[in-house]
């Protein structure tokens, strides 16, 4: 796959991230992808990042991911993102807080056949709990 495809597909992922479109990740996401950060309780394949993203949109209606800075090769995409919402939902067992939170992360993606097999990330979880005032469970 080439370096442009990988961009391609990353940048659709994101896409759809943002609009909430999450059918996408059938098309973007093998379906025995490994994802060595996922979030408790996280399934693998499309199906993991969808049940995911709606819990992230439905406390955050208006999640946006921006992609600071990208690198990519033949099978690999690397990019930081700043993560913006706000908290209008139920998110780690805590009430809506109207509170607005902006975090940094970073992901590598490798890629096949246009498709993510391996994830790797790190979003500030930390950040996102301090700017809502509320404690780690």
């Amino acid at each position: 796959m080439s370096e442009k495809n990988n961009i391609k597909a990353q940048t659709a992922f994101g896409d759809a991230v943002n609009n909430g479109d999450f059918d996408a990740f059938d098309e973007l996401v093998a379906a025995d992808c490994v994802d060595h950060d996922p979030a408790p309780g996280q399934e693998s394949g499309p199906a993991g990042y969808r049940a995911f993203f709606t819990q992230m949109r439905t406390a955050f209606p208006d999640l946006h991911l921006e992609v600071e800075h990208l690198v990519a090769d033949e099978n690999n995409v690397a990019f930081a993102y700043t993560l913006t919402g706000t908290h209008e939902g139920p998110f780690m067992g805590h009430e809506s807080t109207g509170k607005p939170i902006r975090v940094r992360g970073m992901q590598i993606s490798r890629f096949e056949d246009a498709r993510m097999v391996e994830r790797w990330g790190a979003t500030d979880e930390n950040g996102i709990l301090d700017q809502l005032g509320i404690a780690p469970r």
